[in-house]
């Protein structure tokens, strides 16, 4: 179960431009995801640039890498990514009732 604070880390993660664009190719590559390098090319971010956006973008749990020999995959990690969809949506149109002390 994510806390708010997991879920405050996530957003902030992709509350950069670059990492947002980093993440949105991930999802399109799908469960193959991307090399380090292959991110570079599309996203023309130069590599140590690129290094310190993936590691937040792994730091906050969003993208997971797996090394294959001097190759690292990166790919969206989408349970994670579901949990935080549904931390902001799981109290949609519950309503919310405001007391007298929540006027004031």
């Amino acid at each position: 179960m994510m806390q708010d604070h997991d879920i405050a880390h996530a957003l902030a993660a992709l509350g950069h431009e670059a990492r947002l664009g980093v993440f949105r190719l991930l999802v399109r590559a799908g469960k193959d995801g991307l090399t380090v390098g292959e991110i570079g090319t599309h996203m023309g971010l130069p590599p140590s640039t690129l290094a310190h956006h993936l590691g937040t973008l792994v730091d906050a749990g969003l993208v997971v890498q797996e090394r294959h020999g001097r190759k690292i995959v990166n790919r969206a990690h989408y349970a994670a990514v579901r949990r935080t969809l549904a931390f902001l949506t799981d109290e949609c149109c519950v309503g919310v009732t405001l007391t007298q002390e929540d006027a004031a």
